[in-house]
């Protein structure tokens, strides 16, 4: 609902500049034309963006940029409203409070600022009565000084174009003027100013029926936005997953409706570095939700067995692919609280969801998740969904699952955005949650489409197969870059763990870098609201307590608060669900140590469940503590020490 909305006089610095400042007046942007449209941002009066360019080409060589498309009019609109998100990955009621530019050319073009206290954005508006083709959006941004970046660099395969990619790229820390042209990566993106402070998270927010922009080196003080050329020309590949591969493109990005609101491209301002994990700022800039009723999505936790290769032991059959290991997996969930179990690649034919594994009985497996009351999870290729799409989804309703993954879309051109948009609409007509594998950052989606309840586009633990990729530094860049953009499926809980010098054993035993609680934490820290254990079942049966513990986790969250951190150092976050209080911790090989205080608590006693690094987890990673009942009230200060790699999470139960 909108409290206020009123016109705002503008005081202009020149006759063709315009400017607007965020409701506290510390955020200021100034647009003017110059060849085109050009902007700038302050920060507590001194240079955010240097001036930087806006505009935008269609086929039939109409520029924004124009000379003749002047300004025709402009004016400044407040707004003060909230945002309830039935599905709310931080907070569940949202403050909405920003000033809006709203800039209108001479020609059908339009352009408009938000600007809020934690960050600005603008986009390009079109009003041409006909369907458009558009060859080229140009966003030109630049920076004062010699600004560093961390950016996940795009690592060209083999047989494609450098578009292809899973958007799970380590990210890279660079001086930004050495970033070569033709260099890109996907956003979002952090850039830190030569001063340190305040940094800039870019990315984009509202993306459909267009593609998602890459950032690029610029060799300079800058990065511009590159889209992938639309799709031509497509082959299906050969081997385990087959996935469609442009072969031909077009010479333009997008053919689209010619009256529409492009996508959001978002300036994320972090005065200190713990303002960045808990931002929601693409989340305000999206589209609202197309449902009506989302009483039915019902977030929470599951198991997924791809990570561990159903690595069973201790058990009377023969692990693998077969009815006995799901049968194993869905009584596990129902012991330890797990609300869904994953069926991960391997349940069906690849290619073809109707031809199961011989192997498996899902009349059996049926039977046994609605005995246990544990719900399955279904994954798919997305080649194969897409040509199976009705049909599938049908046989997955009757069946009573509600969520689905899809895999390997690996791109994000105009053809593969709108496909997104498609499954999810034809999921949601038939109460089914889907989480996206293989597949770029959220940049919103979740608030249009709320069904979207997970998202990849991360390097996670399935990293933790094949090398040594990912570690607890890389575990704290991406709660400050990749979550600025929505959560993100990152799949925790492996038990089998491992300190800097450590060993990772191969043969199917999978080991992360760091300690237990190092795992444990990600749960709470990370938004997701699926959040997947991928440890092994037959471990966590060996360890009942701690498995309980992360079975009860909630998914959602009241309420978060950033207590403290570091961009690659170290991460302190609290969230509330109802009347609990969750605490997390993550850490990278430093040791630290903690004195965590309890000011957010408010009024009353509270029981801490408390589970840390043990004494020894410096020299045996998996080493914890795990202790219950401690009082704790608002007043008390609880020192926490981190081993190397180190985590923990303290559970704050009210007096019930």
């Amino acid at each position: 609902m909108i409290l206020a909305s009123l016109v705002v006089c503008l005081s202009s610095l020149a006759a063709d500049t315009l400017q607007v400042s965020s409701p506290s007046g510390r955020l200021e942007v100034k647009v003017w034309i110059d060849d085109g449209p050009r902007y700038a941002a302050w920060f507590d009066r001194k240079p955010l963006v240097a001036p930087s360019v806006i505009d935008m080409q269609l086929a039939n060589g109409v520029m924004l940029s124009s000379k003749r498309n002047t300004i025709r009019s402009h004016r400044v609109t407040q707004v003060s409203q909230s945002i309830l998100s039935p599905v709310p990955e931080k907070r569940r009621r949202i403050k909405d409070e920003y000033r809006l530019l709203d800039v209108r050319f001479k020609e059908p073009f339009a352009l408009q600022f938000r600007v809020y206290d934690d960050g600005f954005a603008y986009r390009l508006v079109t009003s041409f009565k006909d369907s458009i083709v558009v060859v080229k959006e140009e966003a030109r941004i630049r920076f004062p000084g010699k600004p560093h970046v961390y950016i996940p660099l795009v690592a060209k395969r083999i047989h494609t174009d450098v578009f292809h990619t899973s958007f799970e790229e380590l990210y890279t820390f660079a001086r930004m003027d050495t970033l070569g042209k033709g260099r890109i990566g996907y956003s979002p993106v952090l850039v830190v100013p030569e001063s340190g402070s305040p940094k800039i998270g870019i990315t984009e927010s509202d993306l459909e029926d267009y593609p998602g922009m890459f950032l690029g080196g610029t060799e300079g003080d800058g990065l511009e936005g590159v889209h992938a050329p639309y799709p031509l020309e497509e082959t299906l590949t050969e081997g385990e997953f087959p996935q469609w591969i442009v072969t031909k493109r077009a010479p333009y990005i997008a053919r689209t409706k010619g009256t529409r609101t492009y996508p959001w491209r978002v300036f994320i301002v972090a005065p200190e570095d713990r303002d960045l994990p808990g931002n929601d700022l693409v989340f305000r800039l999206a589209s609202p939700s197309r449902l009506t009723d989302t009483e039915w999505i019902r977030p929470g936790n599951l198991t997924d067995e791809w990570i561990t290769d159903i690595n069973l032991f201790n058990v009377p059959f023969r692990a693998g692919l077969n009815t006995a290991s799901y049968l194993y997996y869905l009584d596990f969930a129902k012991r330890f609280g797990f609300e869904r179990i994953m069926m991960d690649a391997g349940w069906s034919a690849v290619t073809d969801l109707f031809k199961p594994n011989p192997a498996v009985s899902m009349d059996t497996i049926l039977e046994r998740s609605r005995k246990n009351g544990v719900g399955l999870s279904m994954w798919t290729l997305v080649q194969t969904l897409e040509k199976q799409m009705d049909s599938a989804l049908d046989r997955f309703q009757r069946w009573g699952v509600d969520l689905i993954m899809t895999d390997f879309f690996d791109r994000d051109d105009q053809k593969a955005v709108n496909l997104h948009h498609r499954i999810a609409e034809a999921c949601a007509k038939r109460g089914i949650m889907v989480m996206f594998h293989g597949s770029f950052p959220g940049k919103g989606f979740e608030r249009t489409h709320p069904n979207a309840v997970a998202r990849e586009g991360a390097m996670g633990s399935e990293y933790n197969i094949w090398g040594d990729k990912v570690t607890p530094q890389h575990d704290l860049i991406l709660p400050y870059t990749r979550m600025l953009a929505g959560g993100f499926d990152y799949e925790p809980g492996l038990l089998n763990n491992a300190t800097q010098k450590g060993t990772r054993p191969v043969a199917g035993v999978v080991t992360s870098a760091g300690t237990r609680c190092h795992q444990l934490a990600m749960f709470v820290v990370y938004d997701s609201p699926m959040q997947i254990f991928s440890g092994n079942p037959s471990e966590g049966m060996r360890e009942p307590e701690f498995m309980e513990l992360v079975g009860s986790l909630p998914t959602v969250w009241d309420e978060t608060v950033v207590i403290d951190g570091k961009v690659g150092e170290y991460l302190v976050t609290a969230r509330r669900s109802g009347d609990d209080w969750y605490v997390a911790g993550l850490g990278d090989w430093k040791p630290r140590d903690i004195d965590l205080r309890f000011d957010f608590l408010g009024a009353g006693q509270r029981l801490a469940t408390v589970c840390r690094d043990g004494i020894n987890a410096d020299r045996y990673a998996a080493d914890y503590i795990l202790s219950k009942g401690q009082p704790v009230n608002a007043k008390e200060t609880m020192r926490i020490h981190m081993a190397p790699g180190g985590g923990f999470l303290i559970r704050l139960e009210a007096n019930r």
